[in-house]
């Protein structure tokens, strides 16, 4: 992982486990539970391993990943469920950014 990264949650479907970094333990239970079944579904219906990351900026982007030799990963179903995400799930994504600079970068909301 790149140093000015932080990972906000991660699934893989070859180990069939979720990750939420415990640094956002503070979100509500129902944002938690929201991103553990879009992840999860993710990897299942896609493969490989899926990880949403903030940049150095709190911008959040899907990043996935898969092992070389996984003839069951969809990189063309990759492509199109990160952006049906991007659409339906943007106001969930818009609100995961502006908590990160709030309450894990220490940004007030009069920078903006």
């Amino acid at each position: 992982m790149d140093d000015n990264k932080m990972i906000l949650c991660a699934s893989s479907k070859y180990e069939e486990k979720y990750y939420l970094n415990p640094a956002f333990d503070k979100l509500p239970d129902a944002i938690k539970d929201e991103l553990k079944a879009m992840c999860v579904l993710f990897t299942e219906d896609i493969g490989g391993i899926l990880t949403l990351e903030y940049d150095e900026d709190g911008h959040l982007s899907f990043v996935t990943m898969a092992d070389e030799n996984d003839l069951l990963y969809d990189e063309i179903g990759c492509a199109l469920k990160i952006k049906q995400y991007q659409q339906t799930k943007r106001e969930l994504m818009e609100s995961l950014e502006l908590f990160y600079r709030v309450f894990i970068k220490g940004e007030t909301l009069d920078e903006e």
